[in-house]
């Protein structure tokens, strides 16, 4: 009976955010509803618990939204997203297979550049309907297009990506984003390929369909742009990659750097430094190529209010990104805390593949983002109940933690994308879309990448390979 309080209040929120209401606004509505159910006074459940835990998401991760949103915004209104695209469909030429492939590249490059990957659809998303429109590919295969490059390989796999995703289990096992980086590609490509083939597929089967007529939220070409060479515009770009790496694996971090701040006793302070040098590393990193990024499209930002409404916007922008996840990690924390919710975890905890803790990490962090509807929440709830215990079964048997984290990862990238997920809900207002018109090929794009998560566990318990 209390799991079923908990699948009532899913299905409920999974619902309205089909119908397209806000889970800022509903979420806690539901997680209270699940609460109620099982007994919980309602304010404490609200203040205490769903607070409490939304809190504590935006203050360890809002630099990293943040600075993610501003740089993309400073990439778009400059021109550089622009020049980056073109030079990309140049090198890989027109065609419907060709456009699926400029847009995930384009999407591969910014998001692994350090633009965040909600901001990321707002670049690409003017460019993608230009490519589609020109070579008849139906609109309502651009959300699942823009998702295969900005929010698959990138997002969780690839060694070094700065995505969020990628950064939370650095605080749970003291890696960096660097871990397990065979895996990572291994996997990355696995996704990429059946991605690809799916889309493919998807547009060979559409036939003469076309663009289609009577979109609504269509892009106005801009053309207030002056050109710039693609070569400087990737530069920010690379800074992100070689800073990042920089901090994080060759610069010397003084571990007691924090000790004044635990002496103060205040509250969420991280236990040791190397929970938080990704996070650092990763906002020094932006920092460092939001500033180049200004001065390389001065130009085009300059006069008439222009860099203002740029750096407002993105900083405005990451509010609703950061708000929706916060949102869903505070749902998922109250439905983790409920009794209803222990026979869950315990089954959930038993999943093992001999002594290993792989297949019950992936399985766990998998249904945990897709019932809170995110990614980073869902992997950060998994980590705080059952991260330690992960970590303990894979020191007893010599697992390296670098596989728990790649694995947290890569499972966290599966299911998340259920109707409710933020960044779904985002892509499709962005491209004027119903979740009736593309959710089906969003959906097939996430069990690609549920798939390859199982796929290289396989691999490295066949090879011991990191």
């Amino acid at each position: 009976m209390e799991v079923i309080g908990i699948l009532l209040s899913l299905f409920l929120l999974m619902y309205f955010a089909y119908r397209g209401f806000s889970v800022i606004l509903f979420a806690p509505i539901f997680a209270l509803l699940a609460a109620v159910s099982q007994g919980f006074s309602v304010m404490p459940s609200y203040t205490e618990l769903f607070m409490g835990k939304a809190v504590g998401y935006v203050k360890a991760y809002f630099p990293v939204f943040i600075l993610g949103a501003v740089f993309g915004k400073v990439i778009e209104d400059t021109g550089m997203a622009k020049s980056i695209s073109q030079a990309i469909v140049r090198a890989v030429g027109k065609g419907k297979p060709q456009a699926i492939i400029a847009i995930a590249i384009t999407g591969i490059v910014l998001t692994y550049g350090g633009v965040n990957t909600m901001v990321a659809v707002f670049a690409i998303y003017p460019f993608g309907c230009a490519l589609f429109r020109e070579v008849g590919i139906p609109k309502r295969l651009l959300p699942a297009a823009i998702l295969f490059g900005a929010g698959t390989v990138t997002m969780d796999a690839f060694p070094g990506t700065p995505q969020i995703q990628n950064l939370i289990p650095t605080t749970y096992f003291g890696t960096n984003a660097y871990a397990a980086p065979i895996n990572g590609i291994l996997g990355g490509l696995l996704v990429l390929g059946l991605c690809f083939a799916w889309l493919k597929w998807r547009v060979d089967q559409s036939g003469e369909e076309g663009y289609g007529e009577g979109h609504t939220n269509e892009p106005i070409e801009s053309n207030n742009f002056e050109p710039l060479d693609w070569r400087l515009a990737v530069i920010p770009l690379v800074t992100v990659l070689v800073l990042n790496y920089v901090m994080t694996r060759l610069f010397y971090w003084d571990p007691n750097l924090l000790l004044p701040f635990q002496s103060m006793k205040l509250p969420m302070v991280a236990a040791s430094i190397k929970n938080v040098i990704a996070i650092w590393s990763l906002i020094i990193a932006e920092s460092v190529a939001i500033c180049l990024a200004l001065l390389i499209g001065f130009k085009n930002i300059k006069g008439g209010g222009k860099l203002a409404k740029t750096l407002n916007a993105g900083a405005v922008g990451s509010l609703l990104a950061v708000m929706n996840v916060a949102s869903e990690v505070g749902y998922g924390n109250v439905i983790a805390s409920l009794p209803g919710f222990s026979s869950i975890a315990n089954f959930l905890f038993s999943i093992k593949m001999g002594n290993s803790p792989l297949l019950s990490e992936a399985v766990t962090v998998n249904v945990l983002a897709g019932i809170t509807g995110s990614a980073s929440g869902g992997m950060s709830i998994a980590l705080d109940i059952m991260g330690k215990e992960w970590l303990s079964m894979a020191n007893a048997i010599g697992l390296s933690p670098e596989m728990l984290h790649r694995v947290a990862s890569m499972a966290s990238g599966g299911m998340d994308t259920l109707p409710h997920n933020g960044a779904i809900i985002t892509v499709l207002a962005v491209c004027g879309l119903t979740h009736k018109q593309s959710y089906f090929d969003i959906f097939a794009v996430t069990v690609c990448k549920t798939f390859a998560a199982f796929m290289i566990i396989v691999f490295y318990s066949l090879t011991g390979l990191l």
